[in-house]
């Protein structure tokens, strides 16, 4: 089917966490990987548990081979492009182009614009983590050829290089390597920078690091499910003791799981079935999410090898960028988050809105933290409004040295 059709029909960072504990005890093997799982999610454990119990894991492996070979999602491409980060790492994306014939605009180009062509921007799109720029799969689909785009995968994420720096990575690297994607792929016009989980973090620091960029170029902004700070914090809805054990032993399970990537590996394949129900505990916030999509969502967060996980790890419970929001104040930015994100709550996106006292904040109900997959139409709806109040606003922001 279509993805246009695909979106109709389908209503970024602590599930790795999780996934990252599947293999509880390196030193013992992966054959006691559950019970890691059992402490961050005891209820989809138990879940999967029961389906072990009806349905053979010969059947549960087709059923996802089949569902791999049927959903279109994350086959869109774009023009391909290398961006060499300040450290020398090689950071892959993509760019898709506006139609070249606008004087017959597309169907989906009249219905999300009308007759108006939008002002020649540049969207920038930021993923989470441990996922890639291929989770903006539906709104690429939405706004491929109607406005120019720009999808990367961060470093060690997708096809981009594993890191070139010596230095831990930190939000402030992934800044600066935005800065380089920017430059290679966006040198010159106005920005729409959108981000999810990492990527709302990654552009607060992008902000931090080069404000005027942000003054004489950006236009709008969208930052979705992310966080501007005190992740450590954060239950994972889990109980008051669950959670304090987890954020005692973590940064250290995770260092040794690292070391021992090819037998973490084997043994998050050996107990797929409850890393699906990981995925989809911490992933979204609604029961009935297209199996296909719920698939799309594993094998994204799959694709991230364990030592990335726990190489990423320290640095959200370091950010803190709150002190960089106010760079976009006076933008149209959105700010939208799912009522039932249980790795960067909605109460993190509305300590945004309150620093942005001019953004629009939208709590998606039922929804979970990888609401752009769980509910792409609704996003999509409002990153168009986005775009269309950045656009109509160009006018306005000579100042910032914007022209329409």
């Amino acid at each position: 089917m279509g993805d246009e059709s695909t979106a109709g029909n389908t209503a970024e960072m602590a599930t790795r966490v999780a996934a990252g504990a599947t293999a509880v005890s390196w030193r013992r093997g992966a054959g006691f990987a559950g019970a890691a799982i059992g402490v961050l999610a005891a209820g989809a454990a138990a879940g999967v548990a029961l389906e072990r119990l009806t349905v053979g894991r010969g059947v549960r492996r087709k059923a996802r081979l089949a569902l791999d070979a049927e959903g279109p999602y994350g086959t869109l491409r774009g023009t391909p492009g290398t961006a060499i980060a300040d450290d020398g790492t090689e950071l892959y994306y993509e760019v898709e182009e506006v139609r070249e014939n606008a004087a017959a605009p597309s169907p989906l180009r009249k219905r999300r614009f009308g007759r108006r062509a939008p002002a020649p921007v540049t969207i920038v799109f930021s993923h989470g983590y441990c996922l890639g720029q291929d989770s903006w799969h539906f709104q690429r689909s939405a706004l491929r050829e109607v406005v120019r785009t720009v999808y990367w995968d961060q470093r060690c994420h997708g096809r981009s290089a594993r890191g070139c720096a010596r230095d831990p990575i930190s939000i402030d690297q992934l800044g600066r390597d935005l800065k380089a994607v920017i430059d290679a792929a966006a040198p010159e016009g106005p920005l729409v920078l959108v981000g999810h989980s990492m990527g709302g973090m990654t552009m607060m620091a992008l902000a931090a690091q080069y404000p005027e960029l942000v003054r004489e170029r950006v236009i709008g902004a969208a930052f979705i499910g992310t966080s501007a700070g005190r992740l450590g914090e954060v239950s994972f809805g889990l109980p008051v003791v669950g959670v304090n054990a987890v954020r005692r032993v973590l940064p250290g399970l995770l260092k040794a799981l690292g070391w021992q990537a090819d037998l973490v590996e084997r043994g998050r394949r050996a107990t797929a079935d409850l890393f699906a129900g990981l995925i989809k505990r911490y992933s979204f916030g609604s029961k009935d999410v297209d199996p296909g999509v719920a698939r799309f969502a594993e094998r994204l967060i799959e694709a991230t090898p364990i030592d990335v996980v726990a190489e990423f790890y320290p640095a959200f419970i370091a950010h803190d960028k709150a002190a960089a929001l106010p760079y976009f104040d006076g933008l149209p930015v959105l700010v939208l988050a799912g009522d039932k994100d249980l790795i960067t709550p909605m109460e993190h996106s509305e300590a945004i809105a309150e620093l942005l006292p001019g953004a629009e904040l939208v709590i998606l109900e039922e929804a979970g933290h990888l609401v752009i997959l769980e509910h792409p139409e609704v996003v999509n709806g409002h990153l168009t409004e986005l775009l269309y109040r950045a656009v109509d606003g160009t006018g306005d922001r000579t100042k910032r040295g914007v022209s329409g």
